[in-house]
């Protein structure tokens, strides 16, 4: 998409999407917004919260970096987007449900298992947040995968640290979730905690992803 073909997509947005949700924008600025799920995703271009989730204006507030990661949680060393998303969500606005998204074809995932050392000091320390999850196997499409997975229950265990996080969800009042979006197949697959594996979305709707003691658990 050119830069041209963005201009006209903003006068499209201007003159045609607008004008027929004027009112909502408008109780949206009057009220606040007041969304349910954060929503933590890749960066990734071809994965879009809203064509995904089918939501709208005011109903995710959506947080994306490299890998849908979740740094360590620390009160000495802070200033982090990917942290200061969550407290926010968490603490003021009060969402009720926590995603975090991975993909198939993960670059980030990729990287990880790539031995050539990128002159990307930023990325390589980034990518620390997900190493965890690495198999000791020969790369593979089904190891990707596999890792892929292991990434999204990592960074949901890494939300638990997350004082605040924590604290919700011992409430009950917060629930955590971990999405494996297939992009070949246009299919998300939805962790199953009781099971330790994803499955098929339909499996486990109508149930809350909440954890009882260390909790998230992937083989």
């Amino acid at each position: 998409m050119s830069l041209d073909d963005l201009l006209q997509s903003l006068n499209r947005f201007e003159r045609r999407f607008f004008p027929r949700y004027r009112e909502h924008f408008r109780r949206l600025v009057e009220k606040g917004q007041q969304p349910r799920m954060l929503f933590i995703g890749c960066s990734d271009s071809r994965v879009v919260p809203y064509l995904l989730t089918g939501a709208g204006p005011g109903e995710l507030f959506v947080v994306r970096n490299v890998g849908n990661l979740v740094p360590i949680w620390s009160d000495e060393h802070v200033g982090h987007g990917t942290a200061a998303a969550v407290e926010y969500a968490v603490a003021v606005l009060g969402v009720r449900d926590i995603v975090v998204c991975g993909h198939s074809h993960c670059g980030a995932i990729r990287a990880l298992y790539d031995d050539h050392d990128l002159a990307l000091p930023n990325l390589n320390a980034w990518l620390d947040f997900a190493r965890p999850a690495v198999l000791p196997v020969s790369v593979s499409e089904e190891a990707l995968r596999r890792t892929e997975q292991r990434s999204v229950v990592l960074q949901l265990e890494r939300l638990l640290e997350y004082p605040m996080v924590r604290q919700g969800v011992e409430a009950g009042r917060l629930f955590l979730h971990g999405w494996h979006y297939l992009i070949e197949a246009g299919k998300v697959l939805v962790l199953d905690v009781e099971r330790g594996s994803f499955v098929e979305a339909d499996a486990v709707m109508g149930v809350q992803a909440q954890p009882e003691g260390a909790v998230y658990q992937l083989q």
